[in-house]
């Protein structure tokens, strides 16, 4: 058995993947701010974390997962306020739209869906234990978090903590554009305005909880204080994700993730995606396109999560021909009934599985997972077409594949029964 080794954000370094508890893994990961609909880049983060769970799943772990919606922030109050309508019919709707794109791209659900709307109680009790530590304090009607109070700030995405203003600065905004980081204290908690749409009546008074703080609130809700990976997009790194560890840990005391894994942006047409400049891409545009699911989930997965990938017309049809060279190869073998074996086929059955699980141990490499198990396809191919591969020879080729595309889920193969396609 090989060793899954992932990049962990956190040390900068390609570990071995080793969880707290035996065979059994609790993953966050960052779920959509649905106060608008999630595009293909968006869903591209979504599917390097579906392919970490499904190839956890398929070396024997039990993977306990949450994907949190963001749908109470200052974007959603604002977008609700543009179109005349409350803030969660309008994430709702948004939320709806995203578990049918799930469903489409094959993207298992999440065991825990937290909401930033139904965890306010957990909010409460996290400002509450990091105002009595003095890791929060209030100014007028709002909480923020003293990023000096916590030594390990910025441990995450390495700010040069050397240029902090030395007078106290504070921000009041859930998020702010750019790559730069705010050089001052978060806020934690927005304390009821007059003329205030959507707020809470809670312990700490009225209001509602900021964005960087419902993410370590819905962790804690649903997983605990100490879980093994956090996933996101690579945005996270500047600001998000460490202001989600000052919080979480200065809370508990506790290291929040074992490992940190941070997917990588798609450009269209080597752009980036806006309204703007009207190249936003969604997964029913592909759809309509003529693509069908295993089409566009291939196209999004076929390279590495953490390089920059670049959607075009022509890489779309390019990956689509070779899936359904993929496809060919796997009805003609599946159709195998040659009298006799040839002396290669038990090595390329082997080679088929271990080629597979040794790419993916390192660092979920799909392409090249993908691109080797082609390459033994091919081979096997030939040999059918020369007669030298039997039906039996063709059943366990399928429940290896069957095995693989548990992870996959694009070479629509369906396991044989009696066997075991996992990992061994």
């Amino acid at each position: 058995m090989t060793l899954l080794t992932l990049y962990n954000s956190l040390t900068q370094k390609i570990e071995p993947f080793e969880s707290i508890e035996d065979r059994k893994v609790k993953m966050f990961t960052c779920g959509p701010s649905i106060y608008q609909r999630p595009h293909i880049g968006n869903y591209r983060t979504f599917l390097f974390e579906d392919i970490l769970q499904r190839y956890l799943e398929y070396s024997d772990y039990t993977v306990i997962r949450a994907l949190n919606f963001t749908d109470i922030e200052d974007k959603s109050v604002l977008e609700a306020k543009k179109h005349n309508t409350d803030a969660l019919r309008l994430t709702q709707k948004y939320g709806h739209v995203f578990f049918n794109d799930l469903k489409l791209l094959k993207i298992q659900p999440p065991t825990y869906n937290p909401k930033s709307s139904t965890s306010i109680d957990e909010v409460v009790s996290l400002i509450q234990k990091l105002l009595k530590r003095g890791h929060a304090y209030w100014h007028n009607k709002n909480v923020y978090f003293d990023f000096l109070k916590y030594e390990e700030f910025g441990k995450l995405g390495r700010p040069d903590k050397s240029h902090w203003p030395k007078s106290r600065r504070r921000y009041h905004k859930d998020t702010y554009p750019g790559n730069y980081w705010n050089l001052g204290d978060f806020i934690l908690w927005h304390g009821y305005q007059e003329g205030d749409t959507i707020y809470w009546d809670t312990a700490i008074g009225k209001g509602r909880s900021s964005w960087n703080v419902q993410d370590p609130a819905m962790v804690a809700q649903t997983l605990g204080y100490s879980i093994d990976i956090y996933c996101g997009g690579e945005d996270n790194l500047i600001r998000h994700h460490d202001y989600t560890i000052a919080i979480a840990e200065s809370a508990s005391g506790k290291p929040l993730a074992r490992y940190w894994l941070h997917g990588a942006h798609l450009q269209i047409n080597a752009k980036k995606m806006s309204k703007s400049k009207g190249n936003v891409l969604y997964p029913d545009d592909l759809v309509k396109s003529g693509y069908s699911s295993e089409e566009i989930r291939f196209v999004l997965m076929y390279g590495h999560y953490r390089k920059r990938l670049n959607y075009t017309e022509d890489k779309i049809k390019k990956s689509s021909e070779k899936l359904a060279k993929a496809h060919e190869l796997i009805d003609v073998i599946g159709g195998a009934d040659g009298s006799e074996s040839d002396g290669s086929v038990n090595r390329l059955i082997e080679h088929l599985k271990l080629d597979f699980e040794q790419s993916m141990d390192d660092d979920l490499n799909v392409k090249q997972a993908f691109d080797g198990m082609l390459a033994i396809l091919l081979k096997l191919g030939r040999l059918t077409r020369k007669n030298r591969l039997t039906s039996e020879d063709a059943k366990r080729v399928m429940d290896v594949l069957a095995g693989i595309d548990g992870v996959l889920q694009v070479l629509q193969v369906l396991s044989v029964e009696g066997t075991n396609p996992k990992k061994d």
